[in-house]
């Protein structure tokens, strides 16, 4: 198989959540220039018109699928319509998330569980319903969004580091269930990204001043860094990859 063939995304679709803006807008991008086709998510039907308007010089097929990735119901209908509509989603990346900063002692019970419905349940809810129409046809991909803080911590974010920990475990799980019929299944643990998510992080000259000494590389990365990792995931390159976390991080996990 040539190199081309190996990484080529061609004939294939594939469904990105949250992906109107940041880091899943970036992999969507990348992953329609690898010659997928493109499923846009989120719940915003106004920033999914304008993610689609803006990737139709990519020449790629885009599909827009609004629904809330936390709603299990409403996913598994959104799913299973595409897939009777449209034909089959051969590649999941389950981006959806939030973050919500504030001492443990203080964090309410209420941002907890909104954390842990968009971070956890909703690679649950998309990974299973994807999961269902994969396993019938054989093969398939799942892509899980972590983080460093999948094994890192940091201050006033306890409650987003227990879902990233998930998100890697769960991976591991989707993969010891569904390896047997054909699937790979894999995350990508994105490192401090400048992203709408870390604005006020960018913002703030003293934690990027911090962040440019504990990084290895030195700055923060680009989501555009990202895509390499993802079309590696997608592709037949990655055959025999399954439960991995793949860290994306300028080496900040790698160095004391």
């Amino acid at each position: 198989m040539t190199e081309t063939g190996l990484f080529s995304l061609t004939g294939r679709t594939a469904l990105i959540t949250g992906s109107s803006q940041g880091i899943g807008y970036a992999l969507a991008k990348g992953l329609a220039e690898a010659g997928a086709s493109i499923v846009l998510n989120g719940r915003d039907k106004t920033k999914l018109q304008t993610a689609a308007d803006s990737l139709a010089d990519t020449g790629a097929t885009i599909h827009q699928l609004a629904f809330d990735a936390t709603d299990h119901a409403a996913v598994q209908k959104a799913v299973d319509s595409f897939e009777t509509e449209h034909g089959p989603i051969e590649i999941c990346v389950n981006n959806a998330g939030m973050q919500h900063r504030g001492p443990l002692e203080d964090f309410s019970p209420e941002d907890f569980d909104k954390l842990l419905r968009t971070n956890i349940s909703s690679v649950f809810n998309v990974g299973q319903a994807t999961a269902r129409h994969m396993i019938k046809r054989g093969h398939g991909k799942i892509i899980n969004i972590a983080s460093v803080q999948t094994v890192l911590a940091r201050p006033s974010i306890a409650p987003y580091t227990a879902t990233k920990g998930a998100v890697g475990n769960l991976t591991k799980g989707m993969a010891t269930d569904w390896a047997r019929h054909g699937l790979q299944c894999n995350a990508i643990a994105p490192g401090y990204f400048d992203t709408p998510l870390n604005a006020a992080l960018v913002a703030d000259p003293e934690f990027s001043s911090w962040l440019e000494k504990r990084t290895p590389a030195g700055r923060w990365g680009k989501v555009e860094e990202l895509v390499g990792a993802c079309i590696f995931l997608s592709s037949n390159a990655s055959s025999f990859v399954n439960g991995h976390t793949l860290f994306v991080d300028g080496g900040i996990t790698a160095s004391l």
